[in-house]
């Protein structure tokens, strides 16, 4: 694994398309920006300029755009660019760093979603990325309820969307066995409560995170 310069924190927010993980990720940086903390606040695809562009292949378009094995490809081209650029420099720095999916969604997504690639995806993983999340909350929600939400945006950043209930129900099931093999860190998070429920849920637990590492 990566050796992680610096004494900053990496917090993964996971979860289905429509789960609310941005809006709750927004919420806990402003949080703890409150407090005084240094925050980075980034997605994936994305959070550098190269993985922004990588993005837009990857969201848009058809859904049969891309193989399930070309997808892992990009998504690490993606991910090893926002690790140089954005994540890395800050841990650096001694910021908490918060990102909008990381590692755990194309496991997920690739390695058991859409095709059984498990082994490649831990495999690439360890070969061009080797850093996981100190903490990662996977907001948990129904999968009718998330697609509506999903599509109702019209982002145009639909295309995982398009791919259906059934293909949403697989992801959900993906991450709840994620918190199962990483009970260490992954946490589930009820997605189903008001927002203001969940944000005061996950300020609690970051506090009481932040706590033990004091």
């Amino acid at each position: 694994m990566l050796n992680r310069p610096g004494s900053g924190v990496f917090i993964s927010f996971e979860g289905i398309d429509g789960s609310g993980k941005s809006t709750q990720a927004r919420a806990l940086a402003e949080d703890l920006r409150a407090q005084g903390h240094k925050v980075v606040l980034t997605r994936e695809p994305g959070g550098a300029t190269g993985a922004e562009a990588i993005r837009r292949l990857l969201v848009e378009g058809d859904p049969d755009r891309w193989s399930p094995e070309t997808e892992i490809l990009l998504f690490n081209a993606a991910r090893r660019d926002h690790l140089e650029k954005t994540i890395l420099p800050a841990l650096a720095r001694g910021e908490i760093v918060i990102t909008d999916r990381f590692a755990d969604s194309t496991r997920v997504y690739q390695g058991t979603a859409r095709a059984a690639l498990r082994p490649l995806v831990d495999r690439l993983h360890d070969l061009v990325i080797g850093l996981e999340p100190d903490l990662t909350f996977v907001i948990d929600l129904d999968a009718r309820t998330a697609l509506a939400r999903g599509l109702a945006r019209d982002s145009g950043e639909d295309r995982f969307e398009v791919m259906g209930q059934d293909f949403q129900e697989r992801l959900r099931a993906g991450f709840l066995a994620l918190a199962r093999e990483y009970p260490a860190r992954v946490q589930l998070v009820d997605g189903g409560r008001a927002p203001d429920q969940i944000s005061a849920d996950l300020a609690g637990r970051m506090q009481r995170f932040l706590g033990a590492l004091a």
